[in-house]
């Protein structure tokens, strides 16, 4: 009995080790907001909105019901044109959760539309998706707040 007590105790032991996954590197999802922000200049906000969207994305607005699913996130746009303005933005921290599945970025935007600028804040939530890419699965902001350029990190310029 004591002998069957101590090969449970040892297989329990082995089992229950687990290799701990080295941290996430947050760089990789600053990159990737990055990303999301220059394809938004460079191809229209909408664009960028469907590129980087999750298939479960959940899409909150001001004033407006949540937009969930990248289908209705499509239909959200059809009709509407984006190429009177330009939404850029710079995220100011990323944080990856310990399961490196899944992470947020927040930071400040600028909406630039004929004359008229006008800034504020955003959360962006991530997860990769199947092929291991990181996508937008929920994001948001509100206005109000200008970009303080002195606690950003560096951006990488566009060739």
């Amino acid at each position: 009995m004591k002998r069957l007590f101590l090969q449970l105790l040892v297989i329990f032991v082995l089992f229950s080790c687990s290799e701990k996954k080295p941290a996430a590197n947050p760089q990789v999802l600053l990159d990737a907001d990055i990303a999301f922000s220059d394809y938004s200049v460079n191809h229209g906000m909408q664009k960028a909105f469907i590129e980087f969207a999750h298939d479960s994305v959940v899409l909150l607005k001001s004033n407006h019901m949540p937009i969930v699913g990248k289908q209705d996130l499509v239909k959200s746009y059809e009709g509407k044109s984006d190429n009177t303005f330009v939404l850029t933005w710079k995220p100011a921290k990323a944080v990856i959760a310990e399961s490196g599945d899944l992470g947020y970025t927040y930071g400040f935007w600028t909406f630039t539309a004929s004359n008229e600028t006008s800034h504020g804040t955003y959360l962006t939530v991530w997860k990769k998706d199947f092929n291991g890419k990181w996508k937008y699965i929920a994001d948001t902001g509100n206005e109000g707040l200008a970009i303080p350029t002195e606690t950003l990190p560096a951006q990488k310029k566009n060739k």
